[in-house]
């Protein structure tokens, strides 16, 4: 399989397609004011080839932050693509249209991949497109788009996830999470109080979370919202550790762009070596794979904020870029198989 990566910086989809031929699957990653009229063209170009979209920046060695990029695989590679729609009442409902789609591509662990869009209620979304996947270990990656719109085939949806099962014909798939945070500390806090249609965290071990998070970390009110880039809370699954970032005060809750339930067991994290976390990243995939032909990653935003802040965006863009045809969305949160986690990295990576 191939991957085709174009772009425009002034949101020309004619120029983002320049060179694309015969592409077997679409993603279109658009900015607010056009993602509607880039849906349409799109579609009018390829008509008929499986498709999904949000809005969002995108990068393959460059940002595009308010223009618009075009992703495909071509020459090796059979997709389907669809919605879940009604994601934050009942998107359990729409499951069928997943299982007829995983029958179509004829999808297997090995060689296909879920790559989704959401608009929100994410983990529920994740939670409802695993019962599915988890059948065939077909793993997953993906993110949140902004402004609640996603679109699929053409056509645009509110309230919905967009996914495509994409199936490698000459070789294997893979997924990655790329984790730049370590615990700070040995510090364990029982969540109370909380909302979760809201994601507040009211109290942490019985006292006022907003309390509890600037004791430790000394930190005024108003530095709370930077300092998650360096301190958010994690949440630990097995051995693994979904990170939280905290998007708000709210009073003396803290609201955070991950549901926390009550009794829900947190910890604090610290901001590693991310220049080394990523060195080893790029190792792994590249013992995993000797021969790449397409990287696709989804990064978070405060991944997007930190790295540009300290000048390392850039770097970190060739650097991954050296894995080869490497492409993919500055997203608002971030899917790994079953699990939703912020200020990360996943990535899919074909052989």
């Amino acid at each position: 399989m191939r991957q085709f990566f174009g772009m425009s910086q002034r949101g020309d989809i004619t120029e983002a397609v320049r060179g694309l031929n015969n592409p077997q699957f679409i993603m279109l990653l658009s900015n607010n004011n056009q993602f509607e009229k880039h849906v349409h063209a799109l579609e009018s170009l390829y008509p008929g080839v499986p498709s999904i979209g949000c809005i969002g920046m995108s990068y393959d060695t460059r940002i595009i932050e308010n223009g618009v990029s075009v992703i495909a695989f071509y020459d090796g590679v059979s997709a389907a693509a669809n919605v879940l729609e009604e994601v934050s009442t009942i998107p359990i409902k729409y499951i069928g249209r997943l299982e007829e789609d995983i029958r179509k591509v004829r999808a297997s662990h090995e060689d296909t991949v879920c790559i989704d869009f959401c608009s929100g209620n994410d983990a529920c979304v994740l939670t409802t497109l695993n019962t599915s996947l988890k059948r065939k270990g077909i793993s997953l990656v993906g993110g949140t788009g902004d402004s609640g719109k996603v679109s699929a085939n053409g056509k645009i949806y509110n309230d919905a996830v967009a996914y495509a099962l994409v199936k490698n014909h000459h070789g294997r798939v893979k997924t990655y999470k790329e984790n730049i945070y370590h615990p700070l500390g040995n510090y364990r806090f029982i969540a109370s109080n909380t909302d979760k249609a809201n994601y507040i965290i009211g109290s942490l071990n019985g006292k006022p979370a907003k309390q509890v998070y600037q004791s430790i970390l000394h930190v005024s009110d108003q530095k709370i919202l930077t300092q998650t880039f360096q301190n958010p809370f994690g949440k630990l699954n097995g051995d693994d550790i979904c990170i939280i970032s905290i998007k708000e005060v709210n009073g003396n809750a803290l609201a955070c762009f991950r549901q926390v339930n009550d009794s829900d067991v947190l910890i604090l994290l610290q901001l590693g070596d991310y220049r080394a976390i990523t060195r080893n990243t790029i190792q792994m995939i590249c013992k995993d794979f000797p021969k790449r032909s397409a990287v696709f990653s989804v990064n978070c935003l405060f991944r997007y904020k930190l790295f540009s802040e300290n000048n390392y965006m850039q770097n970190y863009l060739q650097e991954m870029g050296a894995l080869g045809n490497h492409a993919g969305l500055v997203g608002y949160g971030e899917h790994y198989n079953d699990r939703f986690v912020n200020q990360s990295m996943t990535c899919a990576v074909f052989e």
